[in-house]
């Protein structure tokens, strides 16, 4: 220490300055001279041994709490946890054997829980959810009475009351086949789907084809309004309102499956079978006896004089049902380029499932609609065909259509894109939810259960169901509430939309018939 005080001290001529200058005051009282030396020398020390730590500390790899490196540009976020789903819980029906009497439970829930603030907006309604407001409009200025709707009873098949999310149901008289069975099947399958959601209601369902109100009885300054009557088609002349047909959740006698099922048997049918590689042919296959236009129709088949283009079958359900349906799978049958549809007795179930075929559909003039094929366009959803001259309307068609067939081939694929998509399940029930939301806006009275109606649930139509009814049901049933809300409302046609819409159909049939004369002209010249 002293060698080195003495260094410190005289080594250098600078820290002889220093010496003189600083120190010298300090070196006349020995004992204080020596405890400052010793406290310079430990802050000396101190400061050599933190810069050694420092540059330590710097040499150490990097921690898994250290902050990223952000790409220029980018502004720090706060990181978001992803919330979790939502879990579902399925609500099965129950058909133990202690509920022998097939009771209604009240275990299903009758609201649904919030919706997360965060889900995006639910995406608008696709364009036939219009119609709506124009098949309630002969109510919009009245509102509808009790009175009204009762006195719908004339024709009705059953009185549907909603009261707090539950159904009750007074039945008039039998429908065809089971109809009514799964039309009911359907609401409440809707129920289950937006428990709380459907407003308190009533009204009258018809389940029979053709529509009974007429528009006519219903004019004049002394007219009284019309009443409120379901069903599941109309036309120009008539005031029923279309609601989607039992089919949707499946056709027993026939063995049609419940329609969200059959919708993909249908796409990977259409896999199967490419636009180009399929039969050059018009093809048709049904029941010929329920109508005068079908039985017309039988003439356009090939014959050793003539060649229409067309290939008509004859349907026999009742061999049908005794050889097991294998002649009459509909995911089967979309094999020809060009598949006709033609009305029955009144509008037909089979359209959607001949629009979903990827064929050019052949739509012979129609006098009916149902809910979703009034925003149909011609030649670009599916090709007119005069109702009056079938055959050389068909014909000229397909020739059309074998000379045309990347445009033919885009027809039939805008038609089974919108049954695939416009048309699929969710928006059925959607469609269903709209209508009867807006219905029961109308009310001008509280609802209330009838004294003959009985409460219905999935258990009581359910449980005692067998063979395909039941296997339809189980198939078709809505297993939790769906925890989204229904599609958003379109706005109604203004006047303008509406007339453009109507115009452009007409003048699209009117362009397939100038077209379809000039071509017969030129075959006789």
């Amino acid at each position: 220490m002293l060698k080195f005080q003495r260094y410190f001290l005289h080594g250098s001529g600078y820290f002889r300055h220093f010496s003189d200058t600083i120190w010298r005051p300090f070196m006349k009282a020995p004992a204080r001279s020596s405890a400052i030396l010793f406290f310079i020398l430990f802050l000396f020390i101190g400061a050599f041994l933190s810069t050694r730590l420092l540059d330590s500390a710097t040499s150490l790899p990097t921690t898994s709490v250290e902050k990223p490196i952000l790409p220029t540009g980018t502004a720090h976020k706060p990181l978001k946890i992803p919330k979790k789903p939502p879990v579902k819980i399925e609500y099965p029906l129950n058909c133990s054997a202690g509920n022998l009497t097939r009771t209604c439970p009240r275990n299903y829930p009758t609201a649904v829980s919030p919706e997360d603030p965060d889900r995006p907006s639910a995406p608008e309604c696709p364009h036939y959810f219009r119609w709506i407001y124009g098949d309630l409009r002969p109510w919009m200025k009245s509102g509808i009475t009790r009175e009204m709707v009762e006195r719908a009873k004339r024709t009705a098949t059953f009185k549907l009351v909603i009261l707090k999310g539950r159904a009750y149901v007074e039945k008039y008289q039998r429908a065809f086949q089971t109809r009514d069975v799964f039309t009911l099947w359907g609401i409440l399958q809707l129920l289950r789907r937006y428990p709380g959601k459907v407003p308190d209601l009533e009204l009258m369902f018809d389940c029979v084809d053709w529509p009974v109100i007429i528009s006519k009885d219903y004019h004049g300054p002394n007219a009284t309004a019309p009443p409120p009557l379901f069903r599941y088609c109309g036309d120009d002349a008539t005031l029923d309102i279309v609601f989607p047909d039992w089919s949707f959740w499946g056709w027993p006698e026939i063995n049609i499956k419940p329609w969200e099922s059959l919708l993909k048997d249908l796409k990977e049918g259409n896999k199967r079978s490419k636009w180009m590689e399929r039969e050059p042919y018009a093809y048709w296959k049904g029941n010929p006896a329920v109508a005068a236009t079908r039985l017309d129709l039988l003439k356009c088949n090939v014959s050793d004089q003539q060649d229409w283009n067309a290939r008509v079958y004859t349907q026999d359900w009742i061999r049908e049902s005794q050889e097991g349906y294998k002649q009459s799978d509909l995911a089967s049958q979309c094999i020809h380029r060009y598949k006709i549809y033609i009305e029955g007795s009144a509008w037909s179930v089979s359209q959607k499932y001949i629009l979903a075929c990827d064929s050019v559909t052949l739509l012979v003039n129609p006098h009916y609609y149902d809910f979703f094929t009034r925003s149909l366009m011609p030649v670009h959803h599916y090709w007119p065909i005069r109702e009056d001259d079938k055959c050389r309307s068909i014909k000229f068609a397909v020739d059309w259509g074998n000379r045309h067939k990347q445009k033919a081939q885009s027809i039939g694929k805008a038609a089974s894109d919108f049954i695939q998509e416009d048309l699929k399940m969710d928006n059925v029930y959607d469609y269903m939810f709209h209508l009867l939301n807006e219905y029961a806006k109308l009310l001008k009275f509280k609802p209330t259960v009838p004294e003959k109606a009985v409460e219905l649930c999935s258990e009581r139509m359910g449980c005692g169901a067998e063979g395909l009814k039941k296997k339809f049901m189980m198939e078709s049933m809505v297993k939790y509430p769906m925890d989204a809300s229904p599609c958003t409302m379109p706005p109604p046609f203004s006047p303008l939309e509406l007339q453009t819409f109507l115009k452009r159909k007409v003048n699209s049939i009117k362009q397939v018939e100038a077209w379809e004369k000039k071509f017969w002209e030129n075959q006789y010249t």
